[in-house]
C-alpha cells in the first residue's frame, strides 16, 4: 500500500512532511501554533501537488507578480 502510494503520488507524501516538520520547529519556538501549523501543512500539500501533476513552477511566479501588484498599490 505505502509503496503503491509512493510510487503514484511522492510530491503529496513529501510536500506535507516537509511542512510537518517546520510545522513541529515552529510549535516548539512560536506563536498562533495550531494556525501556523495546519498553514504549513497545507502549504506542503500545495507544492506536492504541484510536483505530482508535473506543473511548471509557474505558480510561483504568478503568485509573486500579484503580491508585488497589490503592494504597490499601498506604496
Amino acid at each position: 500500500m505505502w509503496k503503491d502510494l509512493w510510487e503514484r503520488h511522492p510530491g503529496k507524501l513529501i510536500g506535507p512532511m516537509i511542512g510537518v516538520f517546520f510545522g513541529i520547529i515552529y510549535l516548539f519556538v512560536g506563536f498562533w501554533d495550531t494556525f501556523i501549523f495546519s498553514l504549513i501543512v497545507f502549504i506542503g500539500f500545495y507544492i506536492g501537488r504541484k510536483v505530482d501533476s508535473k506543473e511548471k513552477w509557474e505558480f510561483f511566479i504568478n503568485i509573486k507578480l500579484r503580491l508585488s501588484k497589490f503592494l504597490d498599490r499601498y506604496r
